[in-house]
This record gives C-alpha cells, structure tokens and sequence, in this order.
C-alpha cells in the first residue's frame, strides 16, 4: 500500500487504517472499540493539523501513525464507557430517575 494523503484519506475501516500504518493490533480489541478508536483517533488528528500547519505529508503521516497508536492503546487499558467519546455516554436519560437524586430526610 502507497503511504501518502491520498491513500490514507481513502481508508474506511480501522483494519485498514492499522494495516496502512503497519502496526499490530489485537483485531478482538479492534473489533469491541472500533468506532471509539476511530473517534479519538479524528480528534488526534484535528489536534495534529491545527497545531502543525507547516508539516510535510510525510512528518503529517507519521503523527498519525502515532496518533492511531495511542488511540489504540487508551482502549487496551480503558473502556468506551469510561472515555465517553460520544455523545449517548455524556446525556443524561431523561425517563430515568438516579437512585443517586433521590433524597433521604
């Protein structure tokens, strides 16, 4: 696979990704947590081009790699529960009354 822009910006699934990148990567791992890989793994890189206009494709791709790496590694030690990436994890249920709101006297 060619490592340039183009070809990075025409990968879909995380596999890809990881395969474009040549890192190894637990594929039940991947395959539990994609979505929130790729979720941080878009911050990271908003992170990365806003901070570093200047950057050539190459120095940009291997920020990336790292990027991807890290994201990867925050869900082999955490959950997407507890990184809560989306917004369905950050909303409080409005039909549901907390056992922690319901006051004693």
């Amino acid at each position: 696979m060619k490592w340039d822009v183009d070809t990075f910006n025409s990968l879909v699934n995380t596999e890809e990704y990881f395969e474009f990148f040549r890192l190894p990567y637990d594929a039940r791992v991947v395959q539990v947590n994609r979505l929130h890989i790729l979720k941080l793994f878009s911050q990271y890189i908003r992170e990365i081009d806003a901070n570093n206009p200047e950057l050539n494709q190459t120095e940009k791709l291997s920020l990336y790699r790292q990027a991807l790496e890290q994201a990867y590694e925050v869900f082999l030690k955490s959950t997407p529960l507890e990184q809560k990436l989306f917004k369905v994890f950050n909303e409080k249920p409005k039909n549901i009354v907390m056992l922690t709101e319901i006051a004693t006297n």
